[in-house]
């Protein structure tokens, strides 16, 4: 995945030509195509693809016509026959206003202030993400060692990119492998929501997917590859779990104590602690009255057991969310009888490819045009950038309890006429499974109808009684049935709201993270914490996407602030940095209010984006290019800088 990345030569004929191009994602192919060749044809208007559609992340094709989709397979057809004949030569590099041109192409007219973040998503020129700065050039004689607790997606680039800078580092991971959710969760079906071309890193891009939405493995093998070629994984301390995190005033350094999986424990020292531990990692269990009396085998889909057999059994699994959507399909074959305990709805987004493999042809383009994998993952970021965020948006002066807005009302009608496509036959059903609640309220599926034919085969039963009680032999709802099963699978989510747990996090003075925060948690763009001077946080509070963006560039945005923190460290000579207090109050402010306007601030509808007490301490409301903008470089202004570093 290192760059560059030669792509094969083009030897066939024009008629295998054509049969790919059938398959090929035009609107994404055109500006490849038109940076090989400088055709200025290939990206006429008439092919300019049009914004998502209420109920859509992208429309077919662009939402081109028939006709125009024509048109371009000819242009492409012959762009790759003259491209084939020249011998393939590998494409010319682009001045800032052709690729300003290309860009454009795919996302109209937009403020010039956008280039920069779109240039290093689309990753033309090279790393844009790189440090610019290594440490031998600019404290060469300091002693200095980042801990990086975690070894998944966020834990990962902070490696790279701290050992692109040059600073010395150690990346401890409890698990026996890298990956961190997509090492722990194996259930049945397991498989992303968003396309695995933008869950990809900015600096690994990626021309061989088998899949657009990757099943659990074959992401897994992603971050596996991305480890092994960038020369991580010698540098990670396997089955070694950070139990606490001590702030030394003295020296300015943090003692780490871990323990391993035979039970004893070590002390790392680090003059930095980057947090890579992320939100969806602690499972959340029910408060159901008698859960520990059940005498049948129960878990949670986090924690799979391997081997497991369902065949012929009982099951009931609790919980309709992202995990259990997944799951829930998968299993409803091989077992007996499958009972669905539905709290709320889910809203579904319609995705018909979902579980399909990417077509032959598509495949084949994506091994021979150079950057045409680049193009599709811009496509991908793009349209679940900020054009999508405009559906999500309360208007304050919206009546409907049903959604927050005309553009939020326009999504939920779309989404209510795809299930009544689907239930036309089941009426029962229908009046079961459509939300009471506005779009985006809570985190929106992906539907490709396998939830529908599994909630209408007979051995399935969808239950929306509330549940009362677990007994020995099953589940009790709330119209006093006793629902007797061999299995109990809860599909019930994560602890989301309790960062860094359970680790004991003590900074400044001895002061306790988790008593500071009590239950309220909040950073500095989700990255810093007064009192907690050296602690960096990566999928920190408030840095959660719904359906607008990648994470990925979140947390690749996060890294970027981190590193540039630690450039400061070693620019100043300082021992320590620590974010103002009242910076830290008026940015968290800002995130509240912002928040507030969001649909999925809605009162009375619960979800994993808020705490106990209903504020929403997971999701950037703001624009993306907002987060961006304020990761570009720390502001010296925002921190007090602690003692110099002490003599040698």
């Amino acid at each position: 995945m290192t760059e560059p990345r030669p792509v094969n030569p083009v030897t066939a004929g024009d008629d295998e030509i054509r049969e790919a191009l059938l398959e090929a994602d035009l609107p994404a192919l055109l500006p490849a195509l038109a940076h090989l060749t400088g055709d200025p044809a290939l990206i006429a208007d008439r092919f300019r693809p049009a914004p998502p559609s209420p109920a859509a992340d992208l429309l077919p094709q662009g939402g081109m016509s028939p006709e125009s989709q024509a048109a371009a397979r000819e242009l492409a057809l012959r762009a790759l026959r003259q491209y084939r004949d020249a011998g393939s030569p590998p494409p010319g590099p682009l001045s800032p206003e052709e690729q300003r041109t290309l860009v454009r192409f795919v996302t109209g007219d937009l403020p010039d202030d956008y280039l920069p973040l779109l240039n290093h998503e689309l990753g033309l020129t090279g790393d844009a993400g790189a440090p610019d700065w290594h440490k031998d050039e600019l404290a060469p004689d300091r002693e200095f060692s980042v801990a990086v607790i975690g070894a998944g997606m966020s834990g990962i680039a902070a490696a790279h990119r701290l050992d692109q800078a040059g600073v010395p580092y150690v990346v401890l991971e409890k698990s026996e492998d890298v990956g961190g959710t997509w090492w722990a969760n194996r259930y049945p079906g397991c498989r992303l929501d968003t396309s695995n071309f933008a869950y990809s890193y900015s600096f690994a891009q990626k021309a061989d997917w088998q899949n657009q939405f990757s099943p659990r493995d074959e992401i897994f093998d992603y971050f596996d590859e991305v480890v092994d070629e960038f020369a991580i994984r010698p540098r990670i301390r396997f089955g070694t779990e950070v139990v606490s995190a001590h702030f030394d005033e003295g020296t300015a350094a943090w003692e780490l104590t871990c323990e391993s999986t035979d039970g004893s424990r070590s002390v790392v020292r680090a003059d930095a602690v980057i947090s890579a531990v992320g939100q969806l990692n602690r499972p959340s269990y029910p408060d159901i009255p008698g859960r520990s009396r059940f005498r049948g085998l129960a878990f949670h889909t986090a924690q799979w057991p391997d081997g497991a057999d369902l065949a012929g059994l009982r099951v009931a699994v609790i919980g309709t969310g992202a995990s259990a959507y997944q799951v829930i399909p998968a299993i409803a074959p091989e077992v007996g009888e499958l009972r669905v305990f539905q709290r709320t709805a889910p809203w579904m987004m319609p995705t018909p490819s979902y579980h399909d493999k990417l077509p032959d042809g598509m495949r084949w383009l994506l091994r021979h045009v150079p950057n045409y994998h680049r193009w599709f993952r811009f496509m991908q970021f793009w349209n679940s950038l900020e054009a999508r965020r405009q559906f999500m948006v309360i208007d304050p002066d919206w009546t409907s309890e049903r959604s927050v807005s005309r553009l939020n009302e326009a999504v939920r009608r779309a989404l209510h006429s795809h299930l009544e496509g689907q239930y036309a036959d089941r009426p029962d059903l229908l009046a079961q499974v459509v939300p009471d609640y506005p779009p985006y309220t809570k985190r929106m599926l992906r539907d490709n109808g396998d939830w529908a034919r599994t909630l209408k085969s007979e051995h399935v039963h969808l239950i929306t009684e509330g549940v009362e009680e677990i007994t020995e032999k099953g589940i009790v709802t709330a119209d006093g049935v006793e629902h007797e099963v061999d299995v109990i699978i809860y599909g019930t989510g994560f602890l989301a709201a309790h960062f860094l747990e359970p680790m004991k996090i003590t900074g400044r003075g001895g002061v306790d993270l988790h008593e500071q925060w009590a239950g309220d948690p909040r950073a500095y763009l989700g990255i810093t914490i007064p009192g907690f001077p050296n602690l960096f946080c990566l999928y920190g509070p408030n840095t959660n996407l719904v359906l607008n963006g990648s994470i990925i560039l979140f947390s690749e945005a996060g890294v970027h602030y981190t590193i540039g923190c630690i450039q400061e460290l070693m620019r100043r000579g300082a021992g320590s940095m620590e974010c103002r207090q009242d910076v830290f109050d008026s940015y968290n402010s800002r995130i509240d209010e912002a928040n507030q306007s969001m649909a999925w601030s809605t009162p009375g509808v619960n979800s994993w984006y808020k705490n106990a007490s209903g504020r929403v301490t997971q999701n950037w409301p703001l624009p993306i290019i907002e987060y961006w903008r304020l990761t570009r470089r720390p502001d010296p202004a925002d921190y007090h800088f602690g003692q110099d570093v002490p003599d040698a």
